[in-house]
């Protein structure tokens, strides 16, 4: 396919066999054949590609995710149960790519490329999320509806850390649903 597309799969094999700190530039040329200034073409850095690499792993998830939620029968937190059910039974098999993440948020402290490769995509999630949750096109989602998105972002971000710690203490999707129903009851 391209030296491109070969050091992102590359990468992912890498992020999920030694984990995002442990992986090395060569790790990833060797496991994907292609040659070691390819990475500084196409990335600029290896932290750029391993990134790279999180966010599209990410992304296929949060997609396949997302056809699970989409009816237009449900209200936004019947979809918002839903997006976390599944985000919750992919974290098993997307373990590796939770504590990638993890990892490069810690990396975004140091390298301000990774910091703004990491606040781009928040800043595509925030819309992404509250389109879908509002069953709505991205173009429509206006400040209200970001700030929906930014809530809902928070809480996956700090549901996947305590599922890294803890699984089984984790709140379930019907937990924090139904902490946000509460929260929003005006009975």
């Amino acid at each position: 396919m391209g030296q491109r597309h070969d050091l992102l799969a590359g990468a992912k094999l890498c992020i999920a066999e030694k984990g995002y700190s442990r992986t090395t530039a060569r790790d990833i040329t060797a496991a994907s054949g292609a040659n070691l200034a390819a990475i500084g073409y196409h990335f600029g850095s290896k932290e750029a590609l391993m990134n790279a690499a999180i966010l599209e792993s990410f992304e296929g998830w949060g997609n396949a995710i997302e056809q699970v939620c989409v009816d237009a029968g449900c209200d936004p937190l019947d979809r918002f149960e839903r997006f976390l059910a599944g985000f919750l039974e992919g974290s098993a098999t997307q373990r590796a790519t939770l504590v990638a993440s993890a990892q490069a948020f810690a990396e975004a402290e140091f390298v301000p490329a990774v910091r703004q490769q990491l606040a781009d995509t928040y800043e595509r999630s925030r819309e992404s999320i509250a389109a879908m949750l509002l069953g709505v096109e991205a173009a429509e989602v206006d400040e209200d509806a970001r700030r929906l998105g930014s809530l809902v972002l928070a809480i996956i971000t700090g549901t996947a850390l305590q599922w890294l710690v803890e699984p089984e203490a984790t709140p379930s999707a019907a937990d924090l649903a139904g902490g946000l129903r509460a929260l929003v009851r005006t009975d």
